[in-house]
């Protein structure tokens, strides 16, 4: 009687003790992936912000607006 009780109690305990990680596994899981999913998302942002940047810093000397400088210059 007493060796049922503890096997029925150690199943019990084993079982609760999958259900419970598997929960807590599958929260983490799923954390993980949108905190993946977000830095992706941030860092495509950034590398769309840096390609703007070197676009528009690789005007021809030409097209570069005029200066202070060269206005006064002419006038």
């Amino acid at each position: 009687m007493m060796r049922t009780r503890l096997l029925w109690s150690s199943l019990g305990f084993v079982s609760t003790s999958a259900v419970f990680s598997h929960f807590i596994w599958k929260d983490l899981w799923v954390e993980r992936h949108a905190l993946s999913s977000e830095i992706d998302h941030h860092f495509h942002a950034l590398q769309a912000r840096v390609s703007n940047l070197e676009s528009s810093s690789s005007l021809p000397s030409n097209q570069n607006p005029v200066s202070d400088q060269q206005v006064e210059g002419s006038g």
